[in-house]
């Protein structure tokens, strides 16, 4: 099946699928799609492995507060090894896209066992980071309805960060953290340019807080 062929047919799966999550939308998943082309072409991985996983790498949506979320990998795994039997997927790669998929998680905390399944991990990680990582972290926390930082301590320097109470704390409690995690080369160096772009975020809206540029 070309690349070509795959992506219609994901497609059209995920049209009936996606949930009304502005974070986890098409747009994602296409980025997380490029992100995986790139890395798979320097890592030199099975592409019939990676490009299904990546597509469908969140074909099943569970909510950031509920408490299914470590389970949401295995369970978009499942349904995606089900959509692609469904479409005559070659057999032989079915395994190995089932595991790159229930391994990107963060929440699920599973070790990825193959090139395939670090490169998944690391394209959907890096979403996370840099500019699209700040609007999406934004975007999630207006959602949920949390507030945007704490006002005594916006930058969690006297106390430990909440990110169920502040928008802001999420920086802290998971996503500088990222970069430590990333599986491959290309993926961790990105992964640091992204996040000194986000430090930098942080020092101008501290600025901006404190009002010392009026």
């Amino acid at each position: 099946m070309s690349p070509a062929d795959l992506q219609q047919h994901c497609l059209s799966f995920l049209e009936q699928r996606m949930a009304a999550d502005p974070a986890h939308d098409i747009s994602h998943i296409r980025r997380v799609v490029k992100t995986t082309l790139y890395l798979t072409d320097i890592e030199q991985a099975n592409l019939s492995v990676t490009l299904p996983a990546a597509w469908l790498h969140d074909c099943v949506s569970v909510p950031k507060d509920s408490h299914l979320r470590a389970q949401a990998s295995r369970l978009a795994a499942d349904e995606a090894i089900e959509f692609l039997q469904g479409i005559a997927y070659p057999d032989e790669n079915l395994e190995a896209v089932h595991h790159a998929i229930e391994a990107h998680s963060f929440s699920a905390g599973i070790t990825p066992r193959t090139s395939e399944a670090r490169i998944v991990q690391d394209a959907d990680r890096l979403e996370a980071l840099g500019a699209i990582g700040i609007a999406r972290c934004l975007l999630t926390g207006g959602a949920m309805g949390t507030a945007l930082y704490e006002a005594s301590d916006p930058f969690c320097e006297r106390r430990e960060p909440d990110d169920r109470q502040f928008t802001l704390d999420h920086f802290y409690c998971k996503l500088f953290k990222l970069p430590g995690t990333m599986q491959t080369r290309a993926g961790k160096d990105e992964a640091d340019r992204r996040v000194a772009y986000m430090r930098a975020f942080l020092d101008q809206l501290r600025l901006e807080i404190a009002g010392e540029q009026i």
